[in-house]
């Protein structure tokens, strides 16, 4: 029997069915797939996929961490909503948790994607106080 990894974005499905394809080059379908392979490759430490699916209007120059910080261990996350705004734009509402120095944390953003040449991007989140 082949052991199965659940995958990090809390889809229920194994990583290899689920977010791995997306982290090896093939388009992800929409905005939700995309978020939740980008939550996946945050908790997997996959940087250059997280910079290669940001669009390069708002990407940052690199993803390091602060020297001497210490790292964020990704708790679940969780899309609240996913909604076309255009026939190549959707906002995708999500929380993420996390623990930093010991003590749990959540990200509740609504971020915006864009769909170029059969590709989604992340562009940009605004962030939602609970």
């Amino acid at each position: 029997m082949k052991h199965t990894v659940p995958c990090p974005c809390e889809s229920g499905d194994a990583y290899e069915q689920c977010c791995k394809r997306w982290h090896l080059g093939e388009p992800a379908p929409d905005a939700a797939a995309l978020m939740r392979s980008r939550y996946t490759a945050y908790v997997l430490g996959l940087t250059d996929y997280l910079l290669h699916t940001w669009h390069p209007s708002t990407r940052p120059a690199s993803l390091q961490d602060e020297a001497g910080s210490q790292p964020l261990k990704w708790l679940g996350l969780k899309v609240v909503q996913h909604e076309a705004t255009g026939s190549n734009q959707a906002i995708v509402e999500f929380i993420a948790r996390y623990k930093l120095n010991g003590k749990a944390e959540r990200l509740h953003e609504h971020s915006r994607f864009v769909c170029e040449h059969g590709r989604w991007y992340y562009v940009d989140g605004d962030f939602i106080g609970d």
